[in-house]
């Protein structure tokens, strides 16, 4: 017979294992798994209106030295942090903030909510500029409300990874009653068992399906279909591989005559593609093979984060730029800007600018990269690349949209051509826009590269950079770019 009851001690989850927490008896109580993303929704929402309050009442408290008297403005500062709640929980919702496997994941927590909670407060603040609706608010208890809210959701994400742990390790979540159909040898292979219990799904039996004997097949579903009759089954798990769908699809269908859900779990090598987020183009559904390393809102982000500093730093630097051009032009003949040919995002070509730091304007197929105590660099020059001054045009590049702030270093096409003959995935660097400094720059590739071995270790930290992205990791080479330039090696 193909049919037998499992055992209801089911292996130890993967969650489990990963959290090194010893297996335990089954609660005397539980809840469903279901309901643990409302009720963090609804803790969001409570943590960050309180927060606001709070924030008003402390300020004023601070400022006036009392509260009475004055309780519209903290209603005032109640309603909005129920704004900033709704879309800080509209946002989570739909990036799955609030899956449970994703709550456990502590540091990923951390730093998703950091980005969401910046994200939404500088949208409602350039949506109070823009209505000129900014006065209406106090700026000390909302600053004060920016800090504390980020806190209590920081704190507010400790308390659920360690309520969810110790949940999982108990079993104290509970869920539908289920069968599971597997075909043979697919259960430890793809380790149903384990999501089941995982999910707080109680699989009450096991019936596993041969992977040729066609009639053997249909006796297994012609008793599973027996045991869910008049039983208080609620669902009816299958395991299958999504490749062989074609001689299963007819035997499966047989489950319809049961009033109760039947879901697949793909198994086998073509698994790994329901995995994938899927969209659909009318009625054609389409899987993502690769993503775009940045979504449209994080673009958005930077952008505008780009233009804000740009914009400061020009009108701060006015005085600089004039001396610069000044020096430039008294000490050698020949232009004040640089311009040379480099690559963008998706390999669009485009200017880049520098202050002009060499007796040479060399562009072409051959470029010969500066080295120590270079001839061609002239005497300014040689003080304007020690301060990386000879960078600043390139805020210019960043205005237009070439560039931004932080990204990889942009390469002349004379050496992206060499190097990306020399260098497996060297055209990855291009999937993001170039930035004037990057993280490669501040961990000791700053300047020329000499070997294939530089090269290859300077992408390597670029691609780091492309796929571990975040405002928060912008900031800290912004701090470490300082640091390079006061050392100044590597810079001639």
């Amino acid at each position: 017979m193909n049919y037998h009851k499992p055992q209801l001690s089911t292996p130890k989850s993967v969650a489990l294992e990963s959290l090194r927490y010893p297996r335990r008896r089954r609660a005397p109580w539980s809840i469903s798994y279901r309901v643990v993303a409302p009720i963090a929704m609804l803790c969001d929402v409570f943590v960050i209106v309180l927060m606001g309050a709070i924030s008003s009442i402390a300020y004023q408290y601070y400022y006036y030295d009392s509260v009475v008297g004055r309780p519209a403005e903290t209603m005032q500062a109640a309603g909005l942090a129920a704004v900033v709640a709704a879309l800080f929980v509209s946002f989570g919702k739909i990036r799955n903030l609030y899956e449970p496997s994703e709550l456990l994941n502590l540091k990923s927590q951390i730093q998703r909510i950091s980005f969401k909670w910046l994200a939404v407060l500088l949208f409602l603040a350039a949506a109070a500029f823009a209505m000129k609706a900014g006065g209406n608010f106090s700026r000390g208890s909302t600053i004060v409300f920016a800090g504390l809210g980020l806190l209590a959701l920081v704190g507010e994400r400790v308390l659920w990874r360690i309520v969810l742990a110790d949940g999982l390790a108990v079993r104290r979540f509970s869920g539908r009653r289920v069968i599971l159909i597997a075909e043979q040898g697919s259960v430890r292979e793809s380790g149903i068992l384990e999501a089941l219990d995982r999910h707080g799904l109680q699989p009450t039996h096991q019936f596993i399906l041969p992977l040729k004997d066609i009639q053997e097949q249909k006796q297994v579903i012609a008793k599973a279909i027996a045991t869910v009759r008049g039983s208080k089954i609620e669902e009816i798990i299958v395991g299958a591989d999504p490749g062989r769908w074609s001689q299963l699809k007819e035997l499966f269908s047989e489950l319809r005559v049961l009033p109760i859900p039947v879901n697949l779990v793909p198994v086998g090598p073509s698994a790994d593609l329901f995995q994938l987020p899927s969209h659909t183009i009318g009625d054609t559904v389409t899987v993502e093979l690769q993503r775009g390393p940045r979504t449209l809102f994080e673009r958005a982000a930077k952008r505008v984060l780009d233009i804000v500093f740009v914009t400061g730093a020009l009108v701060l630097l006015v005085p600089l730029f004039v001396m610069t051009a000044i020096a430039i032009k008294l000490d050698s003949p020949g232009p004040v800007i640089f311009w040379q040919r480099r690559s963008g995002f998706n390999g669009r070509k485009f200017y880049i600018m520098k202050f002009r730091t060499m007796s040479v304007l060399e562009d072409g197929e051959t470029v010969m990269q500066a080295k120590p105590k270079d001839s061609r660099v002239t005497r300014v020059g040689y003080w304007l690349r020690r301060t990386s001054i000879d960078e600043l045009p390139q805020l210019f590049n960043v205005l237009r949209g070439h560039m931004s702030i932080i990204g990889p270093r942009p390469h002349a096409l004379a050496h992206d051509t060499e190097f990306g003959k020399l260098v497996a995935n060297y055209a990855y660097r291009h999937h993001v826009k170039p930035g004037i400094t990057g993280w490669a720059q501040v961990n000791g590739f700053r300047g020329r590269t000499c070997t294939v071995s530089d090269v290859e270790k300077r992408l390597e930290l670029d691609l780091w950079y492309i796929d571990n992205w975040s405002l928060g990791l912008d900031f800290k080479i912004s701090l470490m770019t300082i640091f390079e330039i006061i050392k100044g090696e590597n810079a001639y």
